[in-house]
């Protein structure tokens, strides 16, 4: 059973290329933070000017424009300026790459040997099999 559990994640398709590495490092690290999140989840609703964003959140728009040169450096944000005003709206590309990532591991989460608990029980059965014989 351990060396079928074993198989399983060594399989795993690993198809991110190396630029798309450091673009998801890069997403992962600008997600870390609370403020960021809850801006990518609005902008996730629908597009927004910067203020309407800052007023929303609280926040001064010295503050929001520090996040949101942030989520623009990783991608995750696009900027479209129309007179006066800028608009923001999640980059899909990036959203998706995301998405690519996490998908890569979807068809092991319904497996059987999907928990630790499953894991380490098949590991102490596997050592009392091989005790016992």
């Amino acid at each position: 059973m351990t060396s079928r559990l074993h198989h399983l994640y060594l399989t795993i398709p690993l198809t991110v290329s190396e630029k798309n590495e450091e673009q998801l490092d890069q997403i992962f690290s600008v997600l870390a933070n609370k403020r960021r999140r809850q801006i990518v989840h609005m902008l996730g609703l629908s597009p927004s000017s910067i203020s309407s964003l800052a007023e929303q959140l609280g926040m001064s728009l010295p503050a929001i424009h520090r996040h949101i040169g942030l989520l623009e450096e990783s991608g995750l944000v696009v900027r479209k300026k129309k007179g006066r005003v800028n608009f923001l709206a999640l980059n899909y590309g990036s959203i998706k790459l995301l998405q690519q990532w996490a998908a890569q591991y979807h068809t092991y989460w319904s497996s059987p040997y999907q928990t630790l608990e499953n894991y380490l029980s098949s590991e102490t059965l596997a050592k009392d099999e091989s005790k016992s014989n």
